[in-house]
């Protein structure tokens, strides 16, 4: 009697310590030391094939998520695996519509034929299999981005153009963008010859890049935009997604002396020509500062009504147009004035004339020569007007800010 009670009052105290020892261990952390972690592929509990599996193992990415919403249409249905090939892949709308894609050579992606529509809600089944065979499947649904809920840039310059140094990258959105920081993060643009490139808003829809000085002559320029999925604004959100790169030319700078009526064009340094000019009359003078030629119109109409001088002037036919300004100043050919007021008066509406020939026709014009020599890009600094400096965001003009005020514009 007497042990069967030592054994009766000795057993509670035994789980009692038992309990205590797993309470102090899982307070104090208890488990191996930093020297004692093992790695899942070293563990001699695992087999070599079980170590192998564990580091060979598929995975796949999916460009949504199950159930997410605002999905950019470009990227929605992509399908990437690591560590294996993808076997199967099944896109359709959820009323059953089935999409076609492709794999890629290698069998690591697999891309819809096309874009997916807007607003549309999608399934996505993907299979990847691993090197020792063992298949990974993974299944979302998702909904696009609807066609009202989206923002889009337009840019400049346009991708595999050649340009002038004095050309930024420019964008404009066709909504207003509240969260600038998300978006400019979003666009990279990026020079081989290792300059700084730096945003800057002009308002809310409107985002510049360009370096400290001029781009380098013969320099390459890559811009990357990853706006798809980006929330811009409340519903807006991007769906581009892109990457263009263009070159830059050789270095052209003219300077317009309005005073001086002339223009000196300087090619890499060295000056090319010296051509007589008419600027803007007293009443109409042209802007000052540096300018950038955004396009070029071999001809084109010019009425004074669509820059505030209605009735002044309407000329169907203006040729070797080149745009310097939103607002209207052009550097172009001028065939109805007499050639007396070249390099000797300015009797233009704001404009930078050169001597030319009704139609254009006579390459020997310096209207002609200019044109056939410039590049969209290529930088003509007004100076001696008497007029102020022309507005930074007038145009691609950015040029006329200083760069620490340019930085200061910079969301990110």
């Amino acid at each position: 009697m007497h042990d069967g009670e030592t054994t009766h009052r000795t057993g509670p105290a035994r789980s009692t310590l038992a309990l205590l020892s797993v309470s102090l261990c899982l307070l104090a952390g208890c488990g191996p030391g930093p020297s004692d972690a093992k790695n899942p592929a070293e563990d001699p509990a695992k087999t070599p094939v079980q170590a192998t599996r564990a580091a060979t193992v598929a995975r796949l990415q999916l460009h949504a998520t199950d159930g997410q919403e605002h999905v950019p249409v470009a990227t929605g249905g992509r399908v990437t695996v690591d560590g294996g090939t993808i076997t199967e892949v099944s896109l359709s709308t959820t009323d059953g519509r089935a999409v076609p894609g492709e794999r890629s050579p290698d069998r690591k992606s697999w891309t819809p034929s096309g874009d997916l529509k807007h607003g549309t809600a999608y399934r996505l089944t993907a299979v990847a299999t691993d090197a020792g065979g063992h298949r990974v499947s993974r299944t979302v649904t998702f909904r696009t981005l609807a066609e009202a809920d989206r923002f889009t840039g337009t840019y400049t310059p346009e991708n595999g153009s050649t340009v002038g140094v004095g050309m930024p990258v420019s964008f404009t959105f066709d909504k207003p963008i509240t969260d600038r920081k998300a978006v400019e993060s979003a666009i990279d643009v990026s020079a081989d010859s290792g300059q700084t490139v730096v945003g800057h808003w002009f308002g809310g829809q409107r985002l510049d890049f360009r370096p400290r000085e001029y781009w380098k002559p013969h320099s390459t320029v890559t811009v990357r935009i990853r706006l798809a999925g980006v929330k811009g604004a409340a519903d807006a959100y991007g769906d581009q997604d892109r990457t263009l790169r263009f070159k830059v030319g050789r270095s052209q700078v003219s300077t317009v002396d309005a005073a001086a009526h002339t223009m000196k064009v300087v090619q890499d340094g060295t000056t090319v020509r010296n051509i007589p000019i008419t600027a803007g009359a007293a009443s109409t003078p042209t802007w000052n500062g540096r300018m950038v030629v955004s396009e070029k119109l071999i001809s084109t109409r010019m009425n004074g009504a669509t820059v505030g001088y209605a009735g002044q002037y309407d000329i169907p036919d203006v040729p070797h147009a080149m745009r310097l300004s939103t607002s209207g100043t052009f550097i172009h050919g001028n065939y109805w004035g007499a050639d007396s007021v070249f390099g000797r008066s300015n009797i233009s509406h704001g404009c930078v004339g050169l001597n030319d020939i009704k139609g254009g026709g006579d390459l020997g014009q310096d209207a002609a020569w200019f044109y056939d020599n410039s590049l969209i890009g290529d930088v003509v600094v007004v100076k001696n007007s008497d007029d102020k400096v022309i507005a930074p965001d007038n145009g691609l003009n950015g040029w006329n800010m200083p760069w620490s005020e340019w930085t200061a514009g910079s969301a990110r």
